[in-house]
């Protein structure tokens, strides 16, 4: 049994840092894959780098954001994080 021993601290290791990083990770990266592609005009979001604005144009891999009156740019979809207010 002692010559098992090592491995299974291993496993054991193994199966924690799954349990704490890995999963939740995952499940926060789904979360946002879900908000990028439920998108819509009008909305007011969240970019990756803190910038909040509203959606004034969708296309495949970008997005227009008006962040001022008379400001809109062009993001990447990717960089959408959030909605804002959630």
């Amino acid at each position: 049994m002692q010559q098992f021993t090592p491995f299974l601290v291993l496993l054991a290791t193994l199966a924690l840092f799954w349990m704490l990083v890995v999963r939740p990770a995952k499940r926060q990266q789904q979360a946002v894959a879900a908000v990028q592609s439920a998108l819509e005009v009008g909305q007011r979001v969240v970019l990756s780098s803190g910038i909040y604005g509203t959606i004034t144009e969708l296309a495949d891999d970008t997005v227009h954001l008006q962040i001022a009156e008379g400001t809109v740019i062009e993001v990447a979809r990717a960089a959408v994080l959030r909605k804002a207010g959630e």
